[in-house]
């Protein structure tokens, strides 16, 4: 199976996961901000913590915890590296496409994995924010509700492509929306065609 096969890792996946870099073993690290996702109970959360150069409003460091999957390991691993340096604004629109890239690319039914890393980091840089007493930066991420009839929102689109969905058929079956009034079934195809381009090319 080739690199980009559907279940294969590349060298540099592999080599972050078994050498992950930056990975938060201080208890007493002094951070600037934190940031935590996902649910231990459903078998992924990762931590993220930053220091900021005051001076230059950058990056400085990078720490992380996750209980996810390789991918989540090796995505947070590689994410860690490429933000150190960048200022706020540029590591905040860090995303799965940039980290898949980073790593030589992630299989498609991984990509999700790349997600709980850029997720915990925005938050970590909101963190940063508020502690910073610069509650006028802090992006909020809203969700919007497309499917009214069974709550699905934009968000839970965005997981469903980045989970595998491709076709409108596949969002329904992973999501069950549209499967009662169906008015909602045009919005989220375009919203669905938005989230492969955007993760996917």
């Amino acid at each position: 199976m080739s690199a980009h096969g559907s279940w294969a890792y590349t060298d540099t996946v592999k080599d972050h996961f078994m050498n992950p870099r930056n990975i938060l073993k201080d208890d007493d690290y002094q951070e600037d901000g934190r940031g935590m996702v996902g649910n231990i109970q459903c078998g992924d959360e990762m931590l993220v913590v930053i220091k900021v150069d005051k001076d230059t409003g950058t990056i400085a460091d990078c720490k992380w915890k996750t209980y996810g999957c390789a991918s989540a390991i090796a995505s947070t691993s590689v994410m860690s590296e490429l933000v150190k340096g960048m200022t706020l604004d540029e590591a905040f629109s860090v995303g799965p496409k940039q980290i898949a890239s980073a790593l030589g690319q992630l299989p498609d039914n991984k990509i999700h994995c790349s997600v709980l890393g850029d997720k915990a980091l925005r938050a970590a840089i909101n963190d940063y924010y508020e502690r910073s007493g610069q509650p006028e930066k802090i992006v909020q991420e809203q969700a919007r509700i497309i499917c009214k009839c069974m709550q699905v929102s934009d968000h839970e689109i965005e997981e469903a492509a980045l989970d595998g969905a491709r076709t409108f058929l596949e969002l329904q079956e992973m999501t069950k929306m549209s499967t009662v009034c169906g008015k909602c079934k045009d919005e989220a195809e375009t919203l669905l065609k938005v989230y492969l381009k955007k993760h996917f090319g």
